[in-house]
């Protein structure tokens, strides 16, 4: 088992909570839009965006190994904890 250093630590939790940020603000606009009842085409773009996105980055993070997606999952969870108290929901 190799370790990991104290840079990597950090560099994954940013990772994972600029993933959070960017996935969860287009989840706001995905929802906005759909109470604004705009058209399926504008909201399934940000839905397909959201989703490629989030299973792109973390499927790369997994190929780092265990603790790296540990760690950027504990960044994208503090990103929506972020976000919700952004908007007002939590």
């Amino acid at each position: 088992m190799s370790s990991i250093s104290p840079a990597e630590i950090a560099l994954y939790l940013l990772a994972g909570a600029a993933l959070g940020g960017a996935y969860f603000f287009l989840l706001l606009r995905t929802v906005r839009l759909y109470t604004a009842e705009a058209k399926v085409s504008l909201v399934v773009p940000l839905y397909l965006l959201r989703l490629a996105a989030a299973g792109a980055a973390f499927w790369f993070i997994a190929q780092q190994g265990a603790l790296p997606l540990l760690l950027a999952l504990a960044g994208f969870l503090v990103a929506r904890i972020a976000v919700q108290r952004w908007v007002g929901t939590a």
